[in-house]
């Protein structure tokens, strides 16, 4: 053993790329590698020599994708195909890119127990999943996403490590009792000796960016990371990146999920903020989700009305110091100043299908017309994207949560915190046993779908919808401070207008409501000319429907939708 600087490091002769290895305690107890580079045999088994220099890259010219371009696709490797490997993915990305999506995110693939599992159990954090195809699978799909033109975002975790094979506190003080988090033992950023604890989650970012050439990094659950030192490991962590993006003459983001509406998350470090890039705003999909679907239970129950819709599309953050009913006490902070770009927006994510939905995907709780209603809503909002698979097809498998533990105990005490974390939504569903093999088969994708009736006809829609947010700049350019908004809470209707600092706009209106009505033409100051119906036979609707008027003149002042449906115009003027 040698010593350099605060630094110890040892030389094994003869060991080289493909040899197994393990750290040996001084109660002779064998432990995986903590930065093992590979785990082939599991998260309890031997660590594996990777060689990071022998890939060879074709992507020296990729310089990622810019925040404002993002239109992301959210996927889990193991459901995404029916062989559930990195590889297998590759065949499909030229699809996606013809969709127009322009990066995919990986749900967490660092290894994890089992071959079944979301992800977020993960304990080995720099070892890319056996089952999946480790280090040279997840290196084969990076390039292929490369030369496909498509970026690619990984959910990482940095908030908690998984129950089984967790042996980090054996090598340091990784974790603390100072705080606790929803899923065990909090991660030590502040506390004594946590100098090496940052820095072993810093690296593992760099890591990512820099030997996988990944393009993104969404943090898992940020309001789990506690810290209340000077700096904060957010801050500390994002500056790293931004500072390895410039000198890999690549664009990279750092996405955060928060619970807490607390825009110092994304707001720059001269504002007094951590800088990240962006962060998920849950609260459009819960403010969509509760004007379509009742009853409305858990966090839920604070939205529903077409008021906190309107918030959602035009300031971002509905709780921004409001009261919440669901928890008890007034929360959040006002989103309205910052930028559209430095929020993602969805309709569907692994969690809310999983937790608010027991599983079951938007097109199997709503209308044929809902569910493109909710396509158009979400892509014409002045926010970036994401999709979760098979979304765009109006796929009806369900995403369920599933686990893979050798544990028995474990596997039980797993059962029973899900059955308790998600009572709120669980009336009235059979709670599907995340050990049991059968769960995990129900969540692979049905690519056939693609081109059955309605499917086909969804993903037209999609397909259309993208090639006009990229074609025109006031659907794609994230301008909140460019959006006009008019809705009636009563009829449940509501109008969006996007424009640009030049001409074409954009005008969609939609109708919330069952029944068909006369939604009175708010922006009427110039002629609009029809460009999408969601109710189109081409996008699945039956044929011979009375459609809205192709065009709407500025003397006209209604637009005649029936219930569920929506409508995009543009005017050159």
């Amino acid at each position: 053993m040698a010593r350099s600087g605060e630094e110890f490091y040892v030389v094994v002769p003869h060991l080289g790329a493909g040899g197994d290895y393990v750290f040996v305690t001084d109660d002779e107890k064998q432990y995986p590698d903590p930065v093992s580079r590979s785990q082939p045999y599991g998260v309890h088994g031997a660590s594996r020599v990777v060689d990071p220099d022998s890939f060879l890259w074709s992507d020296a010219a990729w310089k990622g994708v810019p925040l404002d371009d993002l239109l992301i696709y959210e996927m889990h490797t193991g459901t995404f195909t029916a062989e559930g490997t990195f590889e297998a993915i590759v065949p499909r990305l030229a699809y996606l890119r013809e969709l127009g999506i322009t990066a995919i995110e990986l749900m967490p693939i660092a290894e994890f127990p089992g071959p079944r599992n979301w992800g977020y159990d993960g304990v080995c954090l720099y070892a890319p999943h056996s089952c999946y195809g480790g280090p040279a699978g997840l290196k084969k799909l990076v390039d292929a996403c490369h030369r496909q033109g498509l970026g690619i975002i990984l959910d990482v975790v940095y908030n908690h490590l998984g129950p089984e094979g967790n042996y980090l506190g054996m090598f340091a003080p990784f974790f603390t009792e100072a705080y606790r988090t929803p899923w065990g033992e909090a991660l030590n950023f502040d506390g004594p000796y946590s100098n090496g604890v940052r820095r072993f989650f810093i690296d593992n970012a760099l890591y990512w960016v820099t030997e996988y050439h990944i393009d993104g990094l969404r943090l898992d659950a940020v309001h789990g990371i506690f810290d209340f030192g000077a700096r904060h490991i957010l801050e500390e962590l994002t500056e790293a990146v931004h500072r390895q993006a410039a000198v890999l003459g690549r664009s990279i983001s750092v996405i955060a999920e928060s619970d807490l509406n607390d825009v110092r998350i994304i707001k720059p470090r001269s504002a007094g903020g951590f800088e990240l890039d962006a962060q998920w705003l849950d609260e459009f999909h819960h403010s969509l989700r509760s004007v379509l679907i009742e009853p409305r239970t858990g966090y839920l129950a604070d939205f529903g009305k077409m008021a906190d819709l309107n918030k959602a599309v035009g300031e971002g953050f509905v709780h921004d110091g409001k009261y919440s009913v669901h928890r008890r006490k007034r929360y959040g902070s006002s989103s309205r100043e910052l930028p559209g770009r430095q929020f993602v927006v969805f309709i569907q994510n692994h969690d809310q299908i999983a937790n608010a939905s027991q599983g079951d995907r938007l097109g199997t709780l709503v209308t044929l017309d809902q569910q493109k209603l909710a396509a158009i809503f979400t892509l014409c909002s002045p926010y970036v994207p994401l999709l979760f698979m098979g979304q765009e097809y109006g796929e009806t498998s369900p995403f369920l949560y599933f686990t893979s533990f050798d544990d028995p105990g474990l596997a039980e005490a797993v059962r029973e915190g899900r059955r308790k974390e998600l009572s709120a939504f669980a009336e009235g569903h059979d709670f599907a046993d995340p050990q049991d093999p059968t769960t995990f088969d129900k969540c692979r994708l049905d690519w056939s779908q693609l081109t059955q009736t309605p499917h086909s006809g969804i993903l037209r829609l999609y397909q259309d919808l993208i090639a006009l947010r990229k074609r025109w700049p006031c659907l794609g350019n994230c301008r909140k401070d460019l959006t006009r908004t008019s809705f009636s809470e009563h009829s449940k209707w509501m109008m969006i207008e996007r424009a640009d600092s030049s001409p074409p706009r954009a005008l969609l209106v939609c109708n919330f409501g069952n029944a068909r009505q006369a939604i009175p033409v708010a922006f009427g100051e110039t002629d609009w000319f029809l460009e999408i119906w969601t109710a189109a036979e081409i996008y699945g609707g039956p044929a011979g429907q009375d459609g809205p008027p192709t065009v709407i003149q500025k003397q006209t002042s209604d637009v005649i939708l029936n219930g569920g449906q929506a409508a995009l115009y543009m005017s050159c003027a």
